[in-house]
């Protein structure tokens, strides 16, 4: 069915586009193009459409719904630059549509988001002046989280999780203000890994293991798949039934990489600040109609 329409899609562009050669139709549609009752009627049109989507993926039933999505939010300073915007302007950007993102997220009843927002190598290859930059972005960001009456009223724990002792002073305060503020919660759990790598994870876990068994508090045979997801930062989180990157990039970098061993992967090619409802939606759907197997 979608190669039908795949098929029948590239053939209504090839005869629009040469219905297009002749001045006569030309004119009439550009002008329609540009005039408000047609932006009026896509907009609508495309609210239609976004609505029909979230319907399909909702109508799929419970057990169809992703339990947690997981999240690398890629492409801010693509997008900035191919607006001819400040880099900072993506960032910005970006952190508003990770609050939209969350809205849509609570709508489905998804019961726990996790977000990649920096990773240990960007701590290293990025300039202090961008990497300042996202700390602020960092701190007021969590604070209007913290904030905001839909985390209270839907009862969403944050936590922030990763090697949060290579990050400033100011913004760990500002991590614990967040976590403190919700901590009482317990029916959705929001994640942001920051100064995060998932190697890093697992060897954190590893060393915890080592140390242990050097004391004698744990023995060889205890040492299993549990014993170290146990140990990693995410310990309370189960695994990610989805992944979604966006920015058309089709890798991991690094991201959950214990806890993604079955786990679904999606990748959008928009730009993290351009990640629509619309997106998401197409994304749980497309997750919907596979067939998950585990251990082939």
């Amino acid at each position: 069915m979608r190669r039908t329409r795949s098929v029948l899609g590239r053939r209504l562009d090839s005869l629009a586009h040469w219905l297009l050669r002749w001045k006569i139709i030309a004119v009439p549609a550009a002008w329609m193009a540009n005039s408000r009752m047609a932006w009026s009627f896509i907009s609508r049109t495309d609210r239609i459409r976004r609505n029909r989507l979230r319907e399909r993926v909702i109508s799929a039933g419970p057990d169809m719904m992703p339990n947690h999505i997981s999240m690398i939010m890629d492409g801010n300073r693509r997008f900035a630059w191919n607006r001819s915007m400040q880099t900072q302007a993506g960032h910005s950007a970006g952190k508003q549509k990770l609050k939209e993102v969350i809205r849509w997220v609570l709508d489905l009843k998804i019961r726990y988001l996790t977000v990649y927002a920096l990773s240990t190598e960007n701590l290293i290859s990025r300039d202090k002046d961008e990497l300042d930059t996202l700390f602020d972005l960092y701190i007021s960001g969590l604070r209007e989280i913290s904030q905001d009456p839909l985390i209270h009223e839907n009862k969403v724990r944050v936590q922030v999780v990763g090697r949060l002792e290579l990050l400033p002073e100011k913004v760990r305060r500002a991590i614990n203000e967040t976590q403190e503020a919700t901590s009482e919660y317990s029916e959705f759990l929001f994640t942001i890994c920051l100064a995060y790598g998932g190697r890093e994870e697992i060897v954190d876990a590893v060393k915890e293991i080592a140390q242990e068994h050097a004391s004698g508090n744990l023995n060889l045979e205890s040492i299993d798949p549990t014993a170290i997801s146990s140990r990693l930062y995410t310990s309370e989180l189960p695994d990610p039934d989805l992944v979604i990157r966006t920015s058309g990039e089709e890798r991991v970098s690094n991201f959950l990489l214990w806890q993604i061993a079955y786990s679904e992967l999606y990748f959008s090619d928009v730009y993290w600040p351009s990640f629509s409802r619309r997106d998401l939606y197409e994304a749980i759907e497309d997750y919907q109609m596979r067939k998950r197997r585990y251990g082939s």
